[in-house]
């Protein structure tokens, strides 16, 4: 029985992020971790989504992902999130998800759980860091255990990644292979840690 039960929660607009966390599901899956793959809801009007025709195809290619729930946090014992940058800070599509876990932050069923977060933007400077961190201080309000990857691996630097988490830029071009590297060992050391603090 896997030690690590890891929810990989994101929010992808036009498929980026759908894109990292599906990279990071299959290093979790390598690594021994029992992985739940998750969106959150989209709360756009279904109109605009539907007027927008990459946006519309992102959703009908993630139809089948389930999305996030207080079970699926309430079962894992480590979390990876990944959402794009809306001026600076998260989408506000994943901020909603978060503003309803009150009741499991109260409970303190979210402390003492490793967690690390993923970005992307259109840009190289598009707010990526702040976004990550922003993601951090709500994370630190809920007691986790914060597992961001440094320059622990080669692969930071090669990436071009920052010390924070993994972030892509989301110009409809597939993610470099040294980006997707820096996803896997990110994954890799949140599993690591996860597995330490299950003990």
């Amino acid at each position: 029985m896997a030690t690590v039960k890891l929810a990989i929660i994101y929010y992808s607009t036009y498929g980026t992020n759908y894109k990292m966390a599906s990279i990071a599901e299959e290093a979790a899956q390598k690594a021994g971790a029992e992985v739940r793959l998750l969106k959150v809801k989209e709360t756009a009007p279904q109109e605009i989504v539907q007027g927008q025709e990459g946006w519309r195809k992102t959703q009908e290619t993630m139809v089948q992902v389930p999305e996030a729930s207080y079970d699926d946090m309430e079962w894992a014992n480590a979390y990876l999130f990944s959402a794009p940058t809306r001026f600076g800070v998260t989408a506000s599509q994943m901020r909603a998800f978060i503003d309803t876990l009150g009741p499991l932050w109260q409970k303190g069923t979210l402390a003492n759980k490793a967690v690390s977060a993923m970005s992307s933007a259109i840009n190289p400077h598009g707010g990526q860091e702040t976004t990550l961190i922003s993601l951090y201080t709500t994370f630190l309000h809920w007691g986790s255990i914060i597992v961001a990857p440094g320059y622990a691996d080669p692969i930071q630097f090669q990436a071009g990644g920052n010390p924070y988490g993994v972030s892509v830029t989301a110009n409809g071009q597939p993610i470099p292979d040294a980006q997707q590297d820096a996803i896997r060992f990110q994954t890799r050391r949140l599993i690591q840690i996860a597995e330490k603090l299950a003990r």
